[in-house]
């Protein structure tokens, strides 16, 4: 699974999830709820880029 980053520089990792906000490891990016922001910055997911 692909890894996204924000501009802020966190990186979400599908296979790390973002446990502290509710997301379980092994949830792809696409998957993530509408309302999901960067748990660093609270940016929306529209702004995220995909990490190479």
């Amino acid at each position: 699974m692909e890894k996204w980053e924000c501009p802020c520089g966190y990186v979400y990792d599908p296979a790390e999830g973002d446990v502290d906000n509710g997301i379980d490891p092994g949830t792809a990016f696409k998957d993530l709820p509408a309302d999901w922001v960067c748990p660093i910055c609270q940016a929306e997911k529209e702004d995220f880029f995909e990490a190479d």
